[in-house]
């Protein structure tokens, strides 16, 4: 099944921010693992992330590059794109905790 790929207004904003080739990186990363798995869980690359409703999921590209992004139905909403730096910073601010996650 091949999934729409959507970039909130906030993730275009992010990508603006990164250098050509670490764009390109982006893009090829989205492609590959969001377009036809985006659920398929790896212990480096995807990860489900525990205790909030929104993002669900978060890719990770590289050593220095974070995407965070939500599954709905037939398509992926990539919520933002940020360095491992301010991830967590990202996740405190625009993260929705699952109040109901006995994790949290």
């Amino acid at each position: 099944m091949k999934f729409d790929i959507i970039l909130s207004p906030e993730a275009l904003d992010d990508l603006r921010e990164f250098k050509a080739n670490e764009k390109a990186e982006v893009r090829d990363a989205i492609e590959q693992h969001l377009r036809h798995e985006p659920t398929k869980l790896s212990k480096s690359r995807i990860k489900r992330l525990r205790g909030t409703k929104r993002p669900q999921f978060r890719l990770r590209i590289g050593d220095d590059i974070r995407v965070f992004y939500d599954v709905n139905g037939e398509a992926v909403e990539v919520l933002a794109i940020v360095r491992k730096s301010a991830a967590d910073q990202w996740l405190q601010q625009f993260g929705e905790p699952d109040e109901t996650d006995p994790t949290v």
